[in-house]
């Protein structure tokens, strides 16, 4: 109970600070990884986790699922149609660069074979858009750089778990929980896609029928409960969760727009709940001993990873795109490492691999450097593409006595003709 009351008041102080947080460099996400690590045992020693612990495979796995299924609603399928060219390039040349560029910095600088360089290169190459919400969420941010920064990240998290069991399978005598031939991981993608297709179908069917039909105050558990039951049926037949949950909330999206509309402020609130508790319980596993373990060449790495290989692979990846030069920019910075990352190295932890301990500590220190740069440039970038009242706030220069700006000037207007509408009644 202790780390519900911990969870408790970060939520508490995040929520008390978020409106700061949504203009400046301080960064909620930031609150909860910070607190995690204040209560673990390297520093109070209030809670006790380790990376054996179910609670942090569990937390982070949820997380990864609700936010993927939320971001999902946001891909528009005709939009997706007209600009799916820069999407497929960081899918298909910009990830493999930048797991080709973080395997060999890996090696050489902190000394590990080829194979599991390879693996760390695979467990870092999904990005994260949660971490950029202030770029991905802001419909003031051009729908290309959005469209792509969002399908990307919702992707690459299914196209890396592949190629994860396999590296880990090849890296040497594992435990047996990532052991998988080829024909069964293209099973799991699979049934992933197919689930995340079908069930929201299903679901939108039962709808239209003339017998059924939801309240409208339970409209909203609609969605939620499509969301359960995929996230239970893929773990009983081991289909891909990531791949499905992105794949519903893209179907449902697009054949029930009015269900999208309903669950979304009740999404978004579950997917940032989740968020947090997974970061609260990855944070209380960065302790001392685990950055102390990390050599000198193993954080020049983390650096390298996070300024210059995910930044030129992406950039490389969109050369000859028809898009701004500041886009790209924007979009070659923002490729932090989430909870796809986190569930992938607990898996190269707990798969018992010759120098997995080794891949785990380079990277969790390369996630929680990645959380720490990218969750607190978000808003600062955003700024520059003209995105004012973040929080919903007027800024500070907003002076109440000076002239109403069109906008302000319509309710004004509306006050004055029903006064003079009093007026002129007898």
């Amino acid at each position: 109970m202790v780390l519900v009351a911990v969870f408790g008041v970060a939520l508490l102080v995040a929520v008390l600070l978020s409106g700061l947080a949504a203009r400046t460099v301080l960064s909620t996400s930031l609150l909860f990884l910070l607190g995690g690590a204040l209560v673990s045992d390297g520093f109070l020693g209030l809670v006790h986790i380790t990376a054996d612990s179910e609670i942090v495979s569990v937390t982070a796995d949820l997380a990864l699922f609700a936010v993927l299924f939320t971001d999902g609603m946001h891909v528009s399928f005709p939009k997706l149609r007209q600009n799916w060219k820069n999407p497929a390039r960081a899918l298909g040349l910009g990830m493999p660069l930048a797991m080709a560029g973080m395997a060999l910095i890996t090696h050489y600088l902190v000394g590990l074979d080829w194979t599991t360089s390879f693996l760390v290169g695979a467990v870092l190459a999904p990005t994260d858009p949660v971490f950029a919400s202030a770029i991905v969420g802001r419909k003031e941010v051009p729908a290309r750089l959005r469209q792509l920064l969002n399908v990307e990240s919702g992707i690459n998290d299914g196209l890396a778990l592949p190629v994860v069991l396999l590296l880990i399978a090849a890296a040497g005598p594992t435990s047996g929980q990532a052991d998988a031939s080829v024909g069964e991981i293209a099973l799991e993608l699979g049934l992933g896609v197919v689930f995340g297709v079908v069930l929201p179908l299903a679901v939108a069917g039962l709808v239209r029928l003339r017998l059924l039909g939801a309240e409208p105050k339970l409209q909203p558990l609609l969605p939620l409960a499509t969301g359960i039951i995929l996230y239970g049926l893929c773990h009983l037949t081991h289909a891909n969760p990531y791949l499905a949950a992105f794949s519903a909330g893209a179907v449902l999206a697009s054949v029930s727009p009015e269900a999208k509309t309903v669950f979304e402020p009740l999404g978004e609130m579950l997917a940032e709940l989740a968020k947090f508790a997974a970061l609260l319980v990855f944070g209380a596993l960065l302790t001392p001993a685990l950055f102390g373990d990390l050599s000198p060449g193993g954080y020049v790495a983390v650096v390298l990873a996070i300024v210059l290989i995910r930044p030129a692979s992406l950039l490389v990846s969109l050369l000859g795109a028809r898009i701004e030069r500041r886009e790209k920019l924007v979009a070659a910075w923002f490729g932090p490492k989430g909870f796809a990352s986190v569930v992938y190295g607990l898996l190269v932890l707990q798969a018992g691999i010759p120098q997995g301990e080794e891949a785990y500590t380079l990277i969790a220190v390369c996630i929680a450097f990645s959380i720490i740069a990218h969750s607190s440039t978000d808003v600062p970038i955003a700024r520059l593409f003209d995105v004012e009242d973040l929080a919903g706030i007027p800024s500070d220069d907003h002076d109440p006595t000076s002239t109403p700006t069109p906008t302000d000037a319509v309710p004004a207007l509306r006050s004055a003709l029903d006064q003079e509408k009093r007026h002129d009644r007898p």
